[in-house]
């Protein structure tokens, strides 16, 4: 399994209208290294929720259902979406803040690459992350 961190501004897709919705096709992305992302995505891989520019935090843990597959919404046909489902949410949200203040998340790319919208997180950044909000890591 790996894990991964897809970003949403709240106002435009939040984690709370991903829960009451149930699932989502995670479209839209236009960035080729985001893309790379989407189409590294496998089922069963989980991916934190995280609120960009509002909230600034990671709020909840998604699992992808349906693998990299071509956007709809793009006319070009370059782009991929997948599909992905919540799982749970953080008992506390993770905030930025904290993240950045963590020494061994120096390295991720939230840090490093904050604008990148699909990213990757490796399994000890992933656990550290999900023990900062009060879920295990599964």
């Amino acid at each position: 399994m790996a894990y991964w961190l897809v970003k949403s501004e709240p106002s435009a897709y939040s984690w709370e209208r991903l829960v009451k919705e149930g699932k989502a096709g995670w479209d839209g992305v236009r960035n080729h290294q985001a893309a790379a992302n989407l189409k590294a995505m496998k089922v069963g891989d989980r991916a934190f929720f995280y609120h960009s520019n509002e909230g600034l935090a990671v709020v909840g843990i998604a699992e992808i259902t349906k693998p990299a597959y071509p956007d709809p919404s793009d006319k070009t046909g370059k782009f991929v979406m997948v599909d992905l489902k919540p799982v749970a949410p953080m008992k506390t949200p993770v905030a930025l803040t904290a993240i950045k203040a963590e020494p061994k998340l120096k390295d991720i790319a939230l840090v490093k690459n904050s604008r990148l919208s699909v990213q990757p997180v490796d399994a000890a950044a992933w656990k550290l992350i999900c023990k900062m909000g009060g879920v295990k890591p599964e």
